[in-house]
Formats: C-alpha cells, structure tokens, sequence
C-alpha cells in the first residue's frame, strides 16, 4: 500500500494548537504548491494577454509551462514522497530545519525562474530535484524498501527534464526546451497512473466499505501502465507520428478498461472517491487527444491541458485534500468547500479544452473562465486546509 490512511474513529473536539508546519514533508509543500497555484496562473494570463511583462527571460508560454511541471507539481510530489516514505520504511524523512531549507531552496527556485533565471538562479532552481531524491533515496535504501526504489529512478528522470529545458532556454544546446516540460509531463503522467493503480481500487473498497470488490495488480493493469508509457515517451521524444499515434490510441482504450474495472460509478455520493476516479479518467482521454493530434485532427494543447489540467492537477487536488486530512487526524470526509474545489477544478479543465476542439474563436474566453476555476479550486483548498498544514496533528500524534 502507498500511503496507509488509518480514519480517525472520532471528530476531534477542540482545535488543535501549536506550530507545525515542519513536522512532516507534505505540510510546507501543499501549502507552497497551492499558493504558487493561485498566484502563476493569473500572472500568466495577465502576461499572455499583454497587460504585464514579466521579468523572466523566457517566453511567458514557456516559462507558465514550467512552473506548472516543475514547480507546482514537483512540489506535491515532493511533498506526498516524503509522507509516503515515512510510512513505507518506518524512518523519519526531512522534518525540522533539514525540510524547511529544502522548501525554501524551492521558493528561491521560484524566484529565479520569475526574475532571470541566468546561470546561478538555473543552478538554484536545478538543485532541488537532485537533492529530495537523495533525502528520499537514503531512508528507502536504509530500509531496503526495493519495491518503491522507482519513485527514485522517476525523480532522477524529472532532473534530467528540468536540465534539458535549462540548457536549450539558455542556448547552450540546440533545440526546443519544450520537450523538457513534455519529458516531465510525460514522466508525471506515469507516476500517477502508476499510484493510480495502487490507491485509488484500495480506496474505493474501504470507502465504499466492501460494497464493490476490485482487483488489483492485474495484467490489465501492466499492459495499460506499460502502453501509456510507451504512448507518452514516444511523444515526449517527438518520434514520427506513425509510432506516437497508434501507441497513444493504443493506451487510451486499455486506460478506458482499467477505469470500467474500478467500478467509478460506484462512487458519486463520495466526493473524495469521484474526484480520483474523474480526474484519472483525463488519462485515456488526454492519449485519445493526443492521439488525435498526432493525426493532426486537434490542437496539441488540448491534449497537453487534458493530462496536465485534468489528470495531473485533478489527482494533486484529490490527493492533496485526503492526504492532508488522514496525515493531520482528521476524518476522511469532504465537505462543501472541497466538493466546490473539485467541482470548480473540472469546469476549468472543460473550459481550457473545449473552445481548442469545438470553437478556437472562443480561446480567450475559455482561458479566462479556466483561470477562474483554477483559482477557485486552489483558493478554497488554501482556506480550508491552510490553518491545517501549520497546526499540529488533531489527535496530538506526531507528524
């Protein structure tokens, strides 16, 4: 099991006091992935739109795409490996001092990218990677946790990405950055089908208390995890559309078998459940687009928006409100203010791809009604699991 989500027995009956944001990987890094959410996009849209120049040295497209991968995403991705880490070995990863100078390496990357980057905010930015890879890398060798020896192989991967696009934005190689952020994605995209695959069955029997039965780690499983890897690399790698869109279509139907096979239906009066299950069908239908733009028959950016909006940042949000409330002892219920995140999350995603399929006249309008979802969904999080993330667990255990 990825992360072991014990539901508290009891609704806690008072606050919970004292200071805690530092106690355990996810706290800082949720918080600091979803302020970046609600400030980057309304920053890009104001630039993308001519009212402001930022003071990047990157195209304003280029540098939006970058933050979103590898800034906001590897932010929680950060911050849920720490927390899983912990409780797949037993030994502590980064807490106290050590976490939050590994946080504030990532705001200092934040900064660089926004005003430079130049060579030493490049370096700045470039560390953290690398870095939470060997703070994660010791506690799983330590504890010969071998079976999640993949999320470190994954991570070096995303540093190699994040290279890439440093050193063909700065001119030193030839090429389009962009790939660097298509590696990523298709990197990012792999690790959630792959904890897909792991959480979301688990989930929906314990929360549907044994009403559906699924099964797990099947050959259906490996052969769609495989084919969306095939599928997104091929992309990634610019290879001639005769391989890209066949894998792609490929992995789109054998997703779409998987998903049936999780029962999601099951699951619409439990808002934590639906969120996962909706946000990780974007998958077939994001390698459908993608398919379909390797054939020329939709815009890129549909199937880009597709994985990246909604399976990659509907899964953070999902994963981001259940972790959060199991890791602080809470009960695992959402309430209004999430079912509003989630809710607001999806008709952003509808409003960021539709108009690109079905009227392009309507882009702008599109964007603009995504970017209000988009904010909605992250500003309510911030409000509702904010006092949260810096306060101490409410059952008083620690973490």
């Amino acid at each position: 099991m990825l992360i072991p989500l014990g539901e508290p027995t009891r609704r806690p009956q008072a606050p919970a006091r004292g200071f805690a944001l530092f106690a355990l990987g996810f706290r800082p890094f949720y918080l600091l992935a979803a302020t970046l959410a609600v400030v980057i996009v309304p920053l890009w849209l104001a630039a993308f739109a001519g009212h402001i120049r930022l003071p990047t040295t990157l195209p304003p497209v280029a540098w939006h795409a970058h933050e979103m991968l590898f800034g906001f995403g590897c932010a929680v991705i950060t911050g849920f490996l720490f927390t899983a880490g912990r409780n797949w070995t037993g030994i502590d990863t980064p807490t106290g001092a050590a976490l939050a100078a590994l946080a504030l390496l990532w705001l200092a990357g934040r900064v660089a990218m926004l005003v430079g980057p130049g060579g030493v905010g490049a370096a700045i930015e470039l560390a953290f990677l690398p870095l939470v890879a060997i703070a994660l890398g010791r506690v799983l060798v330590k504890a010969g946790s071998r079976r999640n020896y993949f999320v470190l192989v994954l991570l070096g991967a995303l540093a190699g990405a994040n290279l890439l696009f440093q050193l063909r934005a700065a001119g030193a190689v030839g090429g389009d950055p962009m790939q660097g952020v298509y590696l990523a994605l298709a990197l990012i995209i792999t690790l959630t089908t792959v904890i897909g695959g792991r959480v979301i069955p688990m989930f929906t029997v314990n929360g549907l208390q044994g009403a559906v039965s699924i099964a797990q780690h099947t050959r259906h499983d490996t052969v769609a995890i495989a084919l969306s890897v095939a599928a997104l690399l091929a992309w990634a790698l610019a290879l001639p559309a005769g391989v890209s869109m066949p894998l792609a279509a490929a992995a789109a139907l054998a997703q779409a078998n998987r998903i049936v096979r999780w029962q999601p239906w099951a699951t619409l009066r439990v808002p934590l459940l639906w969120i996962l299950h909706l946000s990780h069908a974007w998958i077939p239908l994001g390698l459908t687009l993608l398919a379909l733009s390797e054939a020329g028959l939709v815009p890129r950016s549909a199937a880009i928006h597709g994985l990246a909006l909604g399976a990659m940042s509907g899964l953070i949000l999902g994963m981001i409100t259940r972790t959060a409330l199991g890791h602080t002892g809470r009960l695992l219920q959402a309430g209004p203010v999430e079912t509003a995140a989630y809710v607001a999350l999806h008709l952003a995603v509808l409003a960021r791809v539709l108009p690109l399929l079905f009227a392009p006249h309507h882009t702008m309008a599109g964007l603009m009604v995504a970017a209000l979802g988009w904010c909605l969904a992250f500003g309510l999080y911030l409000l509702r699991y904010g006092p949260m993330l810096v306060r101490v667990r409410a059952d008083g255990k620690p973490g």
